[in-house]
């Protein structure tokens, strides 16, 4: 079972000198974050020495870059901040000494990934912060009362992750085994799948003129408020719109009209609409003779579009 924890004073645990293998946008915003603490940091290291250097002075930490070897010697936990693909390579590629820690920083990925440094002694973890980090110094600045899932078959080093989490104000989740791709899945629909969502709704509003930026400066404020609904009353208690309000006339118009465009933003509203009728069902928001309703709605054929011949 998931287990999530609330934020807590940091646990009065060792601190690990933490080194991080790989640059990318993940790197540099838990480096800000562990910079501000005065955590102690072993370094820096990427597959360009000169990149790295940069980032480090940039940081204004020069001395963090390093080489992958001495980094490797000198860490006590080293977070993987590398693309997906390459963590499995980058784990056999370097001699891990036992009791060291080798932690990926990847949603996806199960901790199998990390067995070559495990055979070599060292304890294997994940730590993946639940954060968008397009822009690694304004994720830096949100990070505190994100979740973090961490996951680590040693418990000293289970401890040590959710030490790290406590400090940066994260709010430790613990992934059963085996459970990161259907995690890593619901994250991103949360996250990008509201993006794709936007940008049917951007397609429907271009094809009566009204350009994406306008679109998105009259729906986020609603996306909001959704969203914000949802934090208050539950994910059942924020569905609004006709399928909440049961109005089947409603549905079967906006299905009409959808039908004159494309395939996609239909299949898609159907969809969608499905999901609402299940959550309110559970809820027990709607009658039976609603539900029954607006199911024959979203069941209907839409009638043939008419072409006007010339």
């Amino acid at each position: 079972m998931l287990q999530t924890n609330e934020p807590s004073p940091t646990p009065a645990l060792r601190r690990p000198v933490i080194g991080f293998i790989g640059t990318g946008r993940v790197a540099q915003a838990l480096i800000r974050c562990l910079l501000a603490l005065d955590w102690p940091l072993a370094g820096l290291a990427g597959r360009d020495l000169e990149r790295t250097r940069a980032l480090a002075t940039a940081l204004g930490r020069p001395g963090l870059a390093l080489e992958v070897a001495p980094l490797v010697e000198r860490a006590d936990l080293v977070l993987l901040t590398v693309p997906d693909d390459a963590i499995e390579a980058t784990a056999a590629a370097w001699p891990w000494r036992p009791g060291q820690a080798v932690v990926h920083c990847s949603g996806a990925s199960e901790l199998q990934v990390l067995s070559a440094a495990q055979r070599r002694g060292a304890r294997a973890g994940g730590f993946h912060p639940l954060q968008i980090f397009s822009d690694p110094e304004r994720a830096a600045g949100r990070l505190s009362g994100c979740s973090v899932a961490v996951e680590a078959a040693d418990p000293a080093l289970h401890e040590d992750l959710r030490a790290l989490a406590a400090a940066l104000g994260l709010v430790a989740i613990t992934l059963p085994p085996g459970m990161r791709a259907r995690y890593h899945a619901a994250a991103g629909l949360a996250a990008s799948g509201l993006i794709s969502v936007l940008h049917e709704a951007a397609q429907l509003w271009a094809s009566f003129g009204v350009d994406e930026a306008a679109m998105l400066r009259a729906l986020l404020p609603l996306s909001r408020g959704a969203l914000a609904a949802a934090e208050a009353r539950g994910l059942a208690g924020a569905v609004a719109g006709p399928v909440a309000r049961g109005d089947d006339g409603v549905i079967r118009h906006q299905r009409q009209e959808l039908v004159t465009l494309a395939p996609g933003p239909l299949a898609l509203y159907d969809a969608l609409a499905w999901r609402q009728l299940a959550l309110l069902d559970g809820a027990g928001r709607l009658d039976a003779a609603t539900l029954q309703r607006l199911a024959t709605a979203l069941q209907a054929s839409p009638a043939p579009v008419q072409v006007a011949e010339g």
